[in-house]
């Protein structure tokens, strides 16, 4: 089923959207190489270390989940696997990185409450680092460049040294307007406490309180395999979204349509679509297939609390997928079919 229009705000000029949505990230100030082979990768074997050790834990945690825990601590787990990823999708990436829509406070504040269970970095961070890998996309100064291999784009970027380019633009992006909301900076300022409140701590107590289940049970099934599982899903929209896949709207991007990881991410594998409309608060145009965090701004336009959706116009899609696209878009498809139907 599709969602309802009404509340979206339809672009009718590609450039105009750009400048005026985004002029963070659209804006020139210098070229940026490709891959730079002089400058050494420095490994910080301390975070290797962290990556791995979370890794091992969260396999014990697939163990107590499969053969110990209790139903309801999986469903549970669920639940919050649902919200967190709420955070990152329609919280740090479509609503702070993007503005794609707007956010009344206590849909921004229950954003970043979400945000804290996610265990992710705090959303101003999670802003500055995306912004520049939209805007030096597949780059030295992409903070997970896929041209450095999958394993760097996934996880690998986290285990060394940023790149001197990386750093450099990560300084120069604008994030006046984030930095501007009272209730980004206030998690900034409590992000350690907060994480650690509601990423590992509530949902150890919650099982144990309220179902008897086991704490031992609880935090290595709700709190760390949870937290691992969210991680990697997140990671994929950076590896697996830039690899495998179709590009039908733009075939000179790395970018690609991967329905696996749009359902892991809760709707954020539509990349191809996503880096050739970044504005759009859907990062698709199939309305709510794969995609719970399109149905969540929906849900919240309804009720008031999200408002301006953005979204281009069906003319500027379709001139796009014509343009640039590899032809394998379901209308080129069709039309491919029906014009080889008229020649027999």
């Amino acid at each position: 089923m599709a969602p309802r229009t009404e509340t979206a705000t339809i672009v009718t000029t590609e450039a105009r959207s750009k400048m005026d949505l985004e002029p963070s990230i659209t804006e020139d100030d210098g070229a940026v190489q490709l891959q730079d082979t002089t400058e050494p990768t420095e490994i910080i074997w301390i975070n290797v270390f962290k990556i791995c050790t979370i890794h091992v834990m969260a396999l014990y945690g697939l163990y107590l989940a499969l053969f110990e825990a209790k139903w309801m601590t999986l469903h549970f787990t669920i639940f919050y696997i649902v919200c967190s990823g709420l955070s990152v999708t329609a919280g740090a990436h479509r609503l702070w990185s993007h503005r794609s829509y707007k956010a009344k406070l206590p849909l921004r504040i229950i954003l970043m409450l979400f945000n804290c269970m996610a265990g992710q970095n705090d959303i101003y961070d999670w802003v500055r680092d995306h912004r520049v890998h939209h805007k030096y996309s597949e780059t030295d100064a992409d903070p997970h460049n896929v041209n450095r291999g999958f394993f760097f784009a996934h996880v690998g970027w986290l285990m060394c040294r940023k790149h001197s380019q990386v750093t450099k633009k990560g300084k120069a992006i604008d994030c006046s307007d984030v930095a501007n909301d009272p209730v980004v900076m206030f998690q900034t300022r409590y992000h350690i406490p907060m994480t650690i409140l509601f990423c590992f701590i509530v949902p150890t107590v919650v099982p144990y309180r309220y179902w008897g289940e086991s704490r031992w049970n609880a935090f290595f099934v709700a709190a760390i395999l949870r937290w691992v599982f969210q991680l990697n899903s997140t990671w994929l929209v950076n590896s697996a979204a830039h690899i495998w896949g179709q590009k039908p709207y733009d075939k000179n991007i790395s970018p690609a349509e991967n329905l696996i990881v749009s359902f892991l991410a809760i709707g954020e594998g539509f990349h191809n679509y996503h880096h050739t409309f970044p504005w759009d608060y859907s990062t698709s145009e199939l309305g709510w297939k794969f995609n719970i965090s399109t149905m969540f701004i929906d849900l919240m336009a309804k009720i008031g609390w999200a408002y301006d959706l953005r979204k281009p116009t069906r003319e500027m899609i379709e001139q796009r997928i014509t343009r640039t696209g590899d032809g394998s878009h379901p209308s080129q498809r069709h039309a491919h079919h029906h014009h080889h139907e008229n020649e027999y």
